[in-house]
């Protein structure tokens, strides 16, 4: 692997930025420094996509109000004041994000998957949960709580009682993490393979599995895998995906940086989504 310091400023401005799974809360003050930083450095883009988990939870639009969140929906607002469009998909943590969300962050909300065009390339993007048919018990909890009427339910609770009620969900999925392997956690390769065929898409960009990389298909798609956010870990784990007008597709580390190999496989260290 091969880092190449300054070349990002010696890229073009990008036409598309990609990023997912920064997991932003209060105790990660210096991942919440570093995604501040990355929305400076994306007002020079025209577009940027959140693929899901940008918070680590999110307990409904009501908790705007709250300190920290305001200072994100801010920043986000900030940067599509700019004239950078800003488009965002739900991850598995903030899917209850909605209207209210929308409207004071300027984000423009995306049903999963949307097929998107850039720089004369077609992607089919999604946050990747939905593609982890090997993990039973996950989806059929996804199903639960991704329905209209479930929803309506959960946000009719008092906003502390959610909050209570996420913790113990987050406790509960953390033991369960433990009794899963590695491979349960991943994507499934058919639902990818049908992904790619309902779509009509030769390049599919996701995030949720915390496993960063480009995967390369015979038939000639490529997938890229974007990294989950840590600056508190020691190495730092985090980036971005970046598309410039020729169509050029560059991976970028936390710094700014251009990362290139030849496998096409980002360092990561392996972590649960």
């Amino acid at each position: 692997m091969q880092t190449l310091h300054g070349e990002a400023n010696a890229q073009p401005d990008p036409v598309a930025l990609f990023a997912s799974d920064i997991h932003l809360r209060p105790s990660l003050p210096v991942t919440t420094g570093a995604f501040f930083a990355f929305l400076k450095q994306a007002v020079r883009a025209r577009q940027l996509y959140l693929l899901g988990d940008l918070f680590e939870y999110w307990a409904g639009d009501d908790d705007i109000a709250t300190p920290y969140n305001r200072l994100v929906v801010d920043a986000i607002r900030a940067l599509s004041d700019s004239g950078t469009q800003v488009f965002w998909i739900a991850g598995n943590r903030d899917f209850l994000v909605g209207s209210a969300f929308a409207e004071a962050s300027g984000a423009i909300l995306l049903p999963d998957p949307s097929i998107i065009d850039v720089a004369g390339r077609r992607i089919v993007i999604t946050h990747g949960d939905a593609q982890c048919t090997d993990d039973a018990p996950y989806m059929a909890f996804r199903a639960q709580v991704r329905q209209p009427a479930w929803q309506a339910q959960f946000l009719a609770m008092p906003l502390a009682q959610r909050k209570a009620i996420i913790e113990g969900l987050r406790k509960d999925s953390k033991m369960e993490q433990k009794e899963k392997t590695v491979a349960i956690m991943d994507v499934n390769p058919g639902a990818i393979a049908t992904l790619f065929a309902d779509s009509g898409t030769m390049l599919m960009v996701h995030g949720h599995t915390h496993r960063p990389a480009l995967h390369r298909y015979p038939q000639g798609q490529q997938r890229y895998v974007l990294p989950d956010w840590d600056c508190e870990s020691e190495p730092a784990r985090g980036g971005w995906l970046a598309i410039y007008g020729n169509g050029d597709i560059v991976r970028h580390a936390l710094d700014g940086s251009a990362l290139v190999d030849e496998q096409g496989i980002y360092p990561h260290t392996l972590t649960h989504p």
